[in-house]
């Protein structure tokens, strides 16, 4: 009886000691599970630097309005937005209360971003100069137009934001469909035999853009023939008189209202059709055409913006 009892206590330490091993054992896969599903990321190379940034982020603060057009065309969803400033009105959605004001373009409100918390913060060229601020915060990469190689620049941004947020298909789609529209556009464009001026107004100033300038893909990309091949590409635009556009004489003019999203008024048309630009062919044969500055200067490079950009010039070409 004694010997039954001790080798039942035996078995009963031995079970005990198996269970121990077995729950350590099964902690042990739990911590490797664990370091198995740590977040994945992806490495970006942009124009400021090559950024370890979190695939799929969450909480994604974007002061690009071009990215942002992207983003809200994909259904992915953004934190914050700078609401200190104008927004598309396409994109006002994004004024609301239910994303954060993050400050403007120039002045970002590094407080709150920092309240965020975000896990990704897209910029472009307005906020180059402050990167190492945001990048203080949060994972930052530069996702700005690159105007000189513009459709290119373009696609690698969209291919990029494709990678991160897992939306290879949708971009593209998106992407073919612009190619194509694109294609269309500049096969009638370079069969005409119509030229064309791209100005910027501003205030009371004009400013032309060419050949490899932020407008410049009218002519680089679409087939638009320039009426002169010699203006200096630059951000602002080479600042010309409307003695110039008069002594140019372009079959087009394409004029960008800067004031009516900067300032909130449109004056562009009474500042443009004065006496000398009426001695134009442009404005003798009605093709002055004011372009949705929405698209061309806010929110330029996005995959809604650049479709309907090309929709804009196709309809000026008959």
């Amino acid at each position: 009886m004694k010997k039954s009892i001790y080798v039942l206590f035996i078995a009963a330490i031995l079970l005990f000691t198996a269970a121990c091993g077995s729950t350590e054992e099964n902690e042990g896969s739990s911590d490797v599970e664990k370091e198995n599903t740590s977040p994945e990321t992806i490495t970006v190379k942009h124009e400021l630097d090559e950024t370890e940034v979190p695939k799929n982020p969450q909480k994604v603060v974007v002061f690009d309005f071009g990215i942002l057009d992207t983003l809200d065309k994909l259904g992915v969803n953004v934190a914050g937005v700078p609401q200190s400033g104008t927004i598309p009105s396409y994109l006002e959605k994004y004024a609301s209360d239910e994303y954060e004001n993050v400050g403007g373009l120039k002045e970002p409100d590094f407080e709150k971003i920092a309240e965020i918390n975000p896990d990704l913060i897209i910029i472009s060229g307005r906020q180059a100069e402050l990167y190492d601020q945001f990048s203080e915060i949060a994972p930052t990469i530069h996702l700005g137009v690159d105007t000189t190689r513009y459709m290119d620049s373009f696609k690698e941004n969209m291919n990029m934001v494709g990678d991160i947020f897992d939306k290879q298909e949708e971009i593209e789609s998106g992407l073919a469909d612009i190619d194509e529209s694109i294609a269309a556009l500049h096969e009638k464009a370079s069969a005409s035999d119509k030229n064309a001026l791209i100005i910027l107004a501003n205030d009371d100033k004009i400013g032309a853009y060419g050949t490899n300038s932020r407008f410049g893909l009218i002519h680089d990309v679409f087939g638009v023939k320039p009426v002169d091949e010699s203006i200096e590409a630059s951000t602002h635009g080479m600042n010309v008189s409307f003695e110039y556009v008069m002594e140019q004489d372009p079959d087009l003019l394409y004029v960008i209202d800067r004031g009516a999203v900067v300032g909130g008024e449109s004056s562009a048309k009474q500042l443009v059709e004065n006496q000398l630009v009426e001695n134009t062919k442009a404005f003798k044969n009605d093709n002055i055409y004011y372009l949705d500055p929405e698209y061309w200067y806010l929110s330029g490079g996005g995959l809604q913006s650049v479709a309907e950009m090309v929709k804009e010039i196709d309809a000026t070409i008959k």
